[in-house]
């Protein structure tokens, strides 16, 4: 879970205006990097109280920026800029020889999406997920408001990607609709299906999702040089990273 903004002391700074409004941005708190065993990590808010939360987070992703509850936040680390900004160009996009694969060991897979929401059976999907893979991280043993905090947005437009086995619920892919996009919030799943590597296909399933709905981009988060669990993220392609100032096509062969 991501340190949350420090609402009393003054702005970090104040961003240019965007469209008509200023947006101030708050600095968290110090703590340990969840990614590199070695490092700090401190992140930057957006104001939580701007009244246009929803046109702050459109301009901000295209920034760097991403969502956790009701918090737009980026990594603002002194001295380390190791996560990068991923984004995929979906309507470029096509399957490589392991998507397809993946798309075939799930062809008994139905996919259907709906508005975010908390439910029983979502929650205890959830709290299965977490036991299995971040034990003792922090985010295991949670409550329901835990669930709804953190995946949930009161000001947003955010749906769940919801797949199953024979009408059993066995993931979901929170995904946020922005003005250029989707943007992948989180994905849990039945920890007894992890051969069916159904982060992976949950990504494919929002990339087709934007292609059909004319998206340009899904948006993936942090990409971070030597941390393995994120490496997948540079998987699938043609994607852009944001160098600070622009998105630029990501070349690892060049």
């Amino acid at each position: 879970m991501h340190n949350r903004a420090e609402a009393a002391p003054p702005p970090l700074v104040t961003l240019p205006r965007m469209g008509q409004q200023q947006i101030k941005l708050y600095q968290g708190s110090v703590t340990d990097c969840s990614y590199l065993s070695d490092r700090t990590a401190t992140n930057i808010y957006a104001d939580p109280h701007h009244p246009q939360p929803r046109l702050v987070y459109n301009q901000l992703i295209k920034r760097g920026f991403r969502r956790s509850g009701e918090y737009v936040y980026r990594p603002g680390c002194t001295g380390c800029s190791a996560c990068v900004p991923v984004r995929i160009r979906c309507q470029a996009f096509e399957p490589r020889r392991t998507d397809r694969r993946n798309l075939k060991r799930n062809r008994d897979l139905t996919v259907g999406f709906a508005p975010a929401r908390y439910t029983d059976i979502h929650f205890e999907l959830y709290e299965r997920y977490l036991a299995n893979r971040h034990p003792d991280g922090g985010m295991d043993h949670p409550e329901p408001e835990d669930f709804e905090r953190f995946l949930l947005n009161p000001w947003g437009e955010t749906l769940f990607v919801e797949v199953r086995l024979r009408n059993t619920l066995i993931a979901v892919a929170v995904s946020d609709a922005v003005s250029d996009g989707l943007s992948a919030v989180y994905t849990f799943f039945d920890p007894d299906q992890a051969n069916r590597a159904l982060g992976r296909y949950c990504i494919l399933q929002q990339i087709e999702l934007c292609q059909s709905l004319s998206f340009e981009h899904l948006y993936l988060g942090y990409w971070v040089d030597g941390s393995r669990k994120m490496q997948y993220k540079t998987d699938y392609r043609p994607q852009e990273h944001f160098d600070g100032r622009e998105w630029v096509d990501y070349c690892p062969d060049a």
